[in-house]
């Protein structure tokens, strides 16, 4: 008797596992045998394919331009700042006073110390400086809509110190100027109207432009850098532009008389003079 109620058991437990097979199997998709798990492999390849064409284009137009957004980066890129100093008188803000600093502007070999000691002084360009800025497009079209000088600081020319130069260099030609003496400056071209106003500058990404920029300033003694507005995926942006050294640009108007006068040494630095014209 117990030999057959065993056996029952076993028999009745195979059954239920076989019927809860039979419904998962039944409960599971269908999957494709032979030919058309052939046909479904190469429609996915296909599928995938065209989602790799399509997320390509998508990211060579728009893709890498939303990955610089998102890491910050600008939508210009300031490659190099350049005033030109050559065979240009200079002017100090403040006098050269103390030992230390007296012995840099002698000195033979000390061209970044001087700099930096010159820097200190807010060496300024008598009435016009030439500026070359060069810019590079950081997305895949955009457009400089309009650059102008903001102007930081206005006050009385320097008389600091003037140091002369060597030889009295003429300013060259340049295709953008501006009067830092308007209450309102901007850039103009050759025939007094404004650039920006009918012209803009299109660039794509890493194609540079380089800029010639001209600035007067006789009036007064002026700190300033450069605003530039750019159009990129329908947002305005606004980009600064320094000096060389990070600082403001600086200009000045000429005065009547200096406190100190200087003359440029061949051998590398200034030489103290007593007045202009011994220099």
């Amino acid at each position: 008797m117990g030999r057959t109620r065993r056996n029952k058991s076993t028999s009745a437990g195979r059954g239920a596992a076989a019927g809860r097979q039979e419904e998962a199997e039944a409960s599971a998709p269908a999957q494709p045998k032979g030919p058309l798990a052939w046909v479904a492999g190469i429609a996915g390849a296909v599928i995938l394919a065209a989602f790799g064409v399509v997320f390509t284009d998508w990211y060579n137009s728009h893709g890498s331009d939303t990955v610089q957004r998102v890491r910050g980066a600008a939508s210009v890129t300031v490659g190099h700042v350049a005033v030109d100093y050559d065979e240009r008188d200079i002017v100090l803000r403040d006098t050269v006073t103390t030992p230390e600093d007296r012995a840099v502007m002698v000195a033979t070999y000390a061209d970044e110390q001087r700099e930096a000691m010159l820097a200190r002084h807010r060496m300024a360009l008598i009435d016009s400086m030439n500026v070359t800025v060069a810019l590079t497009g950081n997305r895949s079209s955009l457009r400089i809509v309009n650059i102008e000088p903001r102007v930081l600081a206005r006050m009385p020319v320097s008389k600091g110190a003037r140091l002369i130069a060597t030889k009295a260099g003429e300013a060259g030609t340049v295709e953008l100027a501006a009067d830092l003496d308007r209450p309102v400056p901007r850039f103009t071209t050759g025939a007094g109207t404004s650039y920006f106003r009918k012209k803009q500058i299109d660039l794509k990404r890493d194609e540079p432009v380089t800029l010639s920029l001209s600035f007067t300033g006789k009036k007064a003694y002026y700190e300033f850098d450069l605003r530039a507005t750019v159009l990129a995926d329908g947002r305005t942006e606004e980009i600064v532009i320094k000096g060389p050294d990070g600082g403001p640009f600086r200009l000045t108007g000429k005065a009547t008389r200096y406190r100190a006068y200087y003359r440029q040494a061949s051998h590398g630095g200034w030489q103290p003079c007593e007045e202009r014209r011994a220099c």
